[in-house]
């Protein structure tokens, strides 16, 4: 069924102007025109709506009943048109994005705060995912876009490179290497490690370093997310080797940070979408935030 909308907007403007004349000039339309907008309302509903004589007008009884229901249509029609314009801008909407959970520790918290100033109506889901399940959320329409690791990729994704995150070793500050700033790989083969787990997406440019280098560490323990192994090293269990972007800063005052070189180990991570993807504006203006901000050269 169509709703003739002019019909009820000229309605409502007579009734409360209290003339013809007047609801014309308030809607910059003829009275002709306002005339004729009332008249195929009342067609349309099988009813008269205002009772019109040449000196004044009147509410119909039925007339009555219905213009707080048409005053509310409008409104509702106002405040819908409002809210799809704000989304059409990036001024409203919801967005999700998946990411691996690094990611959250110390990247994103800025941007998701110049995001949320900039748009603060707009709701942000992040879907903190180890590596493959990233790529699945974002292939699946989950997630809209995410941030990931650099790596073998489904055919279907675009990857943009957004940040070089350099392996370091953590230990708390009664471990014999915790007053140094940089160590060697080699120099970590006598002591005990907590090291990422096999399915972890940090797994693969470890082995491929450590490969090379022919080296052979004691990973005492294996863990699937960095946040893991900093609550362990926290507790003085082991040192741990995990990206940079694990510590947050201030967080654990007893855990030491120390460089690790010889080789230098770092992984890359990606912005990742559906090539095919058409974002909404809300999840576009934050793509775009992300990846104004990259740091790789």
């Amino acid at each position: 069924m169509k709703i003739d909308t002019l019909g009820v907007q000229a309605f409502v403007a007579i009734a409360d102007r209290g003339s013809f004349q007047n609801a014309a000039d308030e809607l910059h339309v003829t009275q002709t025109a306002i005339t004729q907008r009332l008249r195929k309302l009342e067609d349309f509903l099988g009813v008269t709506l205002i009772e019109r004589t040449t000196r004044s007008i009147a509410l119909t009884r039925i007339g009555r009943e219905f213009l707080p229901q048409a005053r509310r249509l409008l409104e509702e029609l106002s405040h819908a048109l409002i809210e799809i314009r704000e989304t059409g801008k990036a001024e409203r909407g919801d967005v999700s994005i998946a990411c691996v959970p690094t990611v959250g520790v110390q990247y994103l918290p800025r941007i998701m705060q110049e995001y949320s100033a900039r748009y603060p109506h707009n709701r942000i889901k992040i879907l903190d995912h180890a590596s493959s399940a990233v790529a699945d959320a974002v292939l699946h329409r989950e997630a809209e876009f995410g941030i990931n690791i650099a790596g073998a990729h489904h055919p279907e994704l675009s990857a943009i490179p957004l940040i070089e995150d350099q392996y370091v070793l953590i230990c708390d500050d009664m471990h014999p290497l915790a007053k140094r700033k940089r160590v060697t790989w080699r120099q970590l083969q006598p002591y005990p490690l907590i090291f990422a787990g096999q399915v972890s997406g940090n797994r693969a440019p470890l082995d491929l370093a450590l490969g090379v280098s022919e080296l052979t560490l004691q990973s005492f323990y294996e863990v699937q997310r960095s946040s893991t192994a900093v609550g362990l090293v926290a507790e003085r269990v082991a040192a741990a080797v995990v990206p940079r972007l694990a510590i947050q800063k201030g967080a654990y005052p007893s855990i030491r940070m120390v460089e690790l070189v010889e080789p230098v180990v770092s992984r890359t991570l990606v912005l990742v979408a559906r090539k095919s993807a058409r974002l909404s504006p809300a999840a576009q203006a934050l793509y775009d935030m992300i990846r104004k901000r990259a740091m790789v050269r």
